[in-house]
């Protein structure tokens, strides 16, 4: 097989469409996603949670095909089960990553899945992984994903700030997610949130009519015309 036929791959799959993110601060970290679920130009789940349970303190986002997404969670959830049953202790979020990372990267040319793996550990504490597409292991202190988060790359390098609290990361993480939602449009419904720290997991919720609010041109839209302009067609010289 000289190519490959992406047409053949993928043809009419369920796809997450998507914004996920994940933030380290400086106990913990904090995931997030949106929740449409995408077949096409139709929504096929309006509250899809994209936030799957890892290990008990490690989660991942899941951006791509939504049924090669869950058949790699579930893998990875079993691989580290048996990890603790085995070593007698949870493992890290480096090791979770590194199982994702491997499955995604040896599958890479049937797989759409673009993963971010967070949590805490005792070892190196609240740590953040990026796995997109292809396969590729990277630690961050910030990452996103998704087809949204091409929108929200300016706002994340302007806005983020080293040595945050949980406080000031949440917000982060709700604005940016509300932000690409906004403008993505395979992104929207709720946001769902979860704070992995020390003590355990805390999941957040915002409602559709409850996210913030921001810019969406409704001053143009409203503004009077200029004085003196006509709205009157002008026929188009031909030559």
């Amino acid at each position: 097989m000289d190519h490959v036929d992406m047409d053949r791959l993928k043809s009419g799959e369920v796809n997450l469409g998507t914004s996920i993110m994940a933030v380290q601060f400086d106990k913990g970290v904090v995931i997030g996603a949106d929740s449409r679920t995408t077949t096409g130009s139709y929504i096929a789940n309006r509250v899809t949670d994209k936030l799957t349970h890892i290990h008990d303190h490690i989660y991942c986002c899941r951006s791509g095909s939504a049924a090669d997404t869950q058949a790699v969670a579930d893998i990875v959830h079993y691989y580290l089960q048996l990890y603790t049953q085995i070593h007698g202790t949870p493992p890290s979020v480096s090791t979770a990553a590194g199982v994702f990372q491997t499955m995604c990267y040896e599958n890479k040319d049937g797989l759409s899945a673009g993963i971010i793996v967070a949590g805490w550990d005792k070892d190196a504490g609240p740590s953040v992984y990026n796995i997109p597409l292809g396969g590729g292991l990277f630690r961050q202190p910030w990452a996103i994903g998704g087809s949204g988060s091409t929108y929200v790359y300016g706002y994340c390098d302007a806005t983020y700030q080293e040595g945050w609290g949980r406080d000031e990361t949440v917000n982060f993480v709700k604005n940016t997610l509300a932000l690409a939602m906004s403008r993505d449009g395979s992104s929207g419904g709720v946001i769902r949130m979860c704070v992995i720290t020390e003590e355990g997991v805390e999941r957040l919720f915002v409602a559709g009519d409850q996210l913030p609010k921001f810019w969406e041109g409704k001053e143009v839209l409203t503004a009077p015309p200029t004085k003196g302009f006509q709205n009157v067609a002008v026929p188009m010289t031909i030559e």
